[in-house]
């Protein structure tokens, strides 16, 4: 039997990156899925396609995690579907860096209204439904801990995911739900190559500093993900794992 067969699972912003390989990898081991999107239906329902035809089960839900009713829409989704929810995976997110001097409102509030709002919002909606053994990943960023210049909103972002992970490891302990923050280093996706950042200087720089030599892959993460959805890290909560290659 699969380490998550029996179990339900949403993922946040899982139409391309990151997410996509961890709603494939959930699904392969056994868990029926929620794929959620912000605005790109059709790279959901790739994702959903690609779960079916290997066995799987998923579905696609569209919804802005910043937004209550679109979180509530999405786990209502799950459970009217479903019937349960055991994994939430905090995937949605977005970047975008600046020097002190170029921050605006907007670069601020899109960052975090994304980022943390949306996070507490989904994790709000999916907490009355989330029973013992349940877990909940939040995905953060090593830039938490590496600081890089140009990046004080989305390593503010970032860091503020940390401290809502011990946070919420506290609150939801006494109904033995785990919360822990899985944290990327960079990673090879559509839109690190869309930004540019794959084959710039900064993606060099990385490699560079990274002991393992290498950008982190979306199949890098999805398996520790798959690890902290399933009762292997049964003793884990309010960590903060670094999948970063050694980087820190």
């Amino acid at each position: 039997m699969s380490k998550l067969t029996g179990k339900v699972a949403v993922v946040t912003g899982a139409s391309k990156g990151i997410g996509a390989a961890i709603a494939k990898a959930l699904a392969a081991d056994g868990a029926s899925v929620v794929v959620n999107y912000a605005s790109s239906q059709a790279g959901a329902d790739a994702v959903v396609a690609a779960i079916t035809q290997a066995g799987g089960k998923a579905i696609a839900v569209g919804g802005d995690v910043s937004k209550a009713a679109d979180a509530q829409g999405i786990i209502n989704a799950a459970i009217e579907t479903y019937g349960r929810l055991d994994v939430l995976v905090n995937n949605s997110g977005v970047y975008e860096f600046a020097a002190l001097e170029e921050i605006t409102e907007e670069h601020f509030h899109r960052q975090f209204n994304i980022n943390v709002l949306g996070l507490l919002l989904v994790t709000q909606a999916a907490a009355k439904h989330l029973g013992e053994g349940a877990s909940i990943i939040n995905i953060g960023s090593v830039v938490a801990r590496i600081t890089p210049p140009g990046s004080a909103v989305y390593t503010g972002t970032k860091g503020a995911v940390d401290a809502i992970t011990g946070v919420l490891s506290r609150e939801l302990g006494a109904r033995k739900i785990r919360v822990n923050t899985l944290n990327p280093g960079m990673v090879e996706t559509e839109g690190t190559h869309t930004a540019g950042i794959i084959g710039s200087e900064m993606a060099s720089g990385v490699v560079a500093q990274t002991p393992l030599g290498r950008l982190g892959q979306p199949d890098d993460i999805a398996k520790i993900a798959v690890f902290l959805a399933s009762d292997d890290s049964g003793w884990l909560s309010g960590e903060q794992l670094l999948a970063s290659g050694g980087l820190r």
